[in-house]
């Protein structure tokens, strides 16, 4: 896959695996919150957490525009880390997901849905001295961002030092070639959108700067 280096030069990045972590916030009591919230939703509490789930290479996208079976998904903005090596690179996505199908399969849920990501990046190094005041925010809607979906700062997750090392601990071996969801925030108003846009945003107020992931959902009804 080729990305946009925000500022100059692309990154080529062969991806080998997709990660895409689950409950990943510092702060349990938001955790909790948030398996509730999904609980509310008829989608069963995990057995470990932090959660591991895979997806084969073919889900991970930067179309803006994606296909979907049924009317039941939804995306939640998260942010992504692509490990080349030695390098750590930060891109935006979303962990599109079939809402019925995850009460009864969590891991065929996210396999059956697109994992669209920004096809721009930044690097790691360029914002690791501020990385608890980006914000992540998602909005979705029928024609374009209407309303805000979630909002919060990195500090609300675990730090990337943490979730790689915890990753290698679980994985058991190099995390090289991998795209790793990070875990989502809160929904705003605690209810699933399937709108047919959404877009996902990494926001630096320091700079100035954000990386957007946004893309629409066209539905193979059946």
């Amino acid at each position: 896959m080729r990305f946009k280096l925000q500022g100059s030069g692309e990154l080529d990045f062969v991806p080998h695996r997709v990660i895409i972590a689950g409950y990943t916030g510092r702060n349990q009591q938001a955790v909790k919150a948030h398996i509730d919230e999904l609980a509310a939703h008829g989608i069963p509490a995990p057995a470990e957490i932090p959660t591991i789930f895979r997806t084969t290479l073919d889900r991970l996208t930067t179309a803006g525009e994606v296909e979907v079976l049924g009317a039941h998904s939804s995306g939640e903005a998260e942010t992504v880390f692509l490990v080349d090596g030695n390098h750590l690179w930060v891109a935006v996505g979303s962990d599109h997901t079939d809402r019925e199908l995850e009460k009864i399969n969590i891991p065929a849920a996210k396999q059956v849905c697109p994992k669209p990501i920004s096809a721009e990046v930044w690097r790691y190094a360029d914002v690791e001295d501020h990385w608890d005041n980006l914000i992540l925010r998602s909005w979705v809607g029928e024609h374009g961002r209407q309303r805000l979906y979630q909002e919060g700062r990195m500090s609300a997750t675990l730090s990337p030092e943490d979730l790689l090392a915890m990753l290698r601990r679980r994985v058991g071996d190099s995390l090289n070639g991998a795209a790793v969801y990070t875990g989502t925030l809160p929904l705003i108003g605690n209810k699933f959108a399937t709108d047919p846009y959404f877009e996902a945003e990494l926001s630096d107020d320091l700079t100035g700067r954000s990386l957007r992931c946004a893309y629409r959902v066209r539905r193979a009804d059946v």
